[in-house]
């Protein structure tokens, strides 16, 4: 519109010109021609600044426009990541329900489970009215007394199941619990393999010299010794008998002397007896002050040591018990170290918990309370003790390190390899093993596997159920233990097992 105003200005003044250069001649033409021209200048310029202004003006909308994307796009990203949170939220919330929503499933299925059960009981129980319906007091009472019997019995099982789950779910707590083997037991048919010594002879002759003159040389040595000379068919040897391992040792070390002497009289067999004494005095003191210095206890009494040093004379089943002792010092302060016991007082009670021994054959008492009595005489502390009291169980245990060390003791003697015993006395233990544990009712098979140290039982489904082997292995374990003589602790394992066989023809 700008454009076409100016143009018609400027026809209008071409016009005017002509008309002023016709009428008012050339001069006046000239100078209305430079007024047309300046009028054409400055709509020019004004054309031009209306351009430039039309330009930034719409450089201005432009970048407006882009702001304002901008600020839209910011606003669109903010609400996609609010719905992105607010979805993980709702995700987070779902995945709750859906656990709930299966348990609950779960739940259900279990409830019809048990309403299936019950529907099932009360079946039975409506069949046994009708049955009961046609029975006579006496009958019915019966029946009724098995009944209530087999019920308890369920939940005598059920319960002790319960407890037992309950202790092994607790166990951290409960590990003050003490962990024994079996009191040492000696069978009549074991005395003579634990209680002899047995001393080789040149030749059959010297049984001749030793026995002496009307017996006096054998009587000689049996009256210094204290110990029982059996010379009897066995070829050139002589065994030594008493209960008394010290004594043992002094009369097989005396005998040793007098054959290699040659000179077999009751003047020099008093003397020999003597310094063969004397000699295992010292093997006893310096066997005890190894195992101290090898344990690492300072400030033992002497006369301990020495009572330390007698178990090198005394075994059980094969075991060496100052070896034993070492062994079960060593472990008990291993396991003291790792649960921050009293490490020294682990190793004191393991190194003495056997000391009765020393001396159970002169005092009545089991050894573990007679070892007890002999540390507290010593002066010993009242929870050393009880350590070495309670690892039978004679005692109650009173401390962590108590309960240590009859581990340890256990530990030492159960271990594959530790004990021995004759094969004749092996196989009665394990057939009397497997006789005791077969004379329950139920039982389809067992056998004692492990060397003795486990029998397995396998009982027949149709007459024992799953909760009624709980007591029968408890049952299997008190006999066992009521009955029979053992090293270390047996494991009863009940083995009960349905077996459902068709075939597709």
């Amino acid at each position: 519109m700008v454009v076409m105003s100016l143009l018609a200005a400027a026809l209008v003044g071409f016009a005017v010109g002509y008309v002023l250069r016709q009428y008012w001649g050339t001069g006046k033409v000239k100078a209305a021609q430079a007024q047309a021209d300046g009028i054409l200048a400055e709509a020019e310029t004004r054309r031009k600044e209306m351009s430039l202004e039309a330009k930034e003006e719409g450089l201005n909308i432009r970048r407006e426009g882009e702001e304002d994307l901008k600020e839209k796009r910011r606003r669109i990203r903010r609400q996609e990541e609010r719905l992105q949170k607010r979805q993980e939220s709702l995700e987070r919330r779902v995945e709750p329900l859906e656990k709930r929503e299966r348990k609950v499933a779960s739940e259900e299925l279990s409830l019809k489970q048990v309403e299936g059960e019950r529907e099932e009981l009360r079946r039975k129980r409506t069949e046994d009215l009708q049955a009961v319906a046609v029975l006579t007091r006496e009958e019915a009472k019966e029946l009724l007394l098995h009944t209530v019997k087999e019920e308890s019995r369920q939940d005598m099982a059920r319960v002790i199941r319960e407890v037992e789950q309950e202790a092994g779910e607790t166990a951290d707590r409960k590990a003050r619990k003490i962990i024994t083997e079996a009191i040492q037991r000696y069978a009549s048919d074991q005395v003579r393999e634990v209680t002899s010594s047995t001393v080789e002879l040149p030749s059959d002759e010297l049984k001749g010299r030793i026995i002496g003159r009307g017996g006096r040389n054998i009587r000689a040595l049996e009256n210094a010794v204290g110990v029982d000379l059996i010379v009897d068919d066995t070829p050139e040897a002589v065994t030594i008998s008493s209960f008394d391992p010290v004594r043992r040792e002094v009369a097989r070390l005396a005998l040793t002397k007098l054959i290699l002497d040659g000179r077999i009289h009751p003047g020099r067999i008093e003397q020999v007896v003597k310094k063969a004494r004397r000699e295992v005095d010292g093997i006893i003191q310096q066997e005890g002050e190894a195992a101290v210095f090898d344990v690492g206890i300072t400030g033992m009494h002497p006369e301990l040591i020495k009572l330390l040093g007698r178990l090198k004379y005394r075994t059980s089943y094969g075991q060496n018990q100052l070896e034993h002792s070492r062994q079960t010092a060593h472990l008990a302060a291993m396991m003291a170290a790792e649960v921050g016991g009293d490490i020294q007082l682990a190793k004191e009670g393991g190194l003495l918990h056997d000391i009765g021994k020393a001396v159970d054959h002169k005092v009545e008492g089991p050894h573990a309370l007679i070892g007890g009595d002999i540390a507290r005489r010593y002066g010993k502390s009242a929870t050393l003790v009880n350590v070495i009291a309670a690892h039978h169980g004679e005692e109650e245990p009173q401390s962590v390190e108590a309960v240590l060390v009859a581990a340890a003791d256990a530990i030492s003697g159960a271990r594959p390899g530790a004990r021995r015993e004759s094969m004749e006395t092996y196989i009665k233990r394990i057939k009397a093993l497997e006789e005791v544990a077969g004379s329950f009712q139920g039982i389809n098979e067992c056998y004692a596997i492990q060397a003795g140290r486990e029998i397995r039982i396998v009982v027949k489904p149709e007459q024992i159920d799953d909760l009624a082997i709980l007591q029968l292995s408890k049952d299997v374990a008190r006999k066992v233990e009521e009955n029979l003589q053992y090293p270390g602790q047996i494991k009863v394992t009940v083995i009960r097992q349905t077996r459902a066989v068709d075939y597709a023809k």
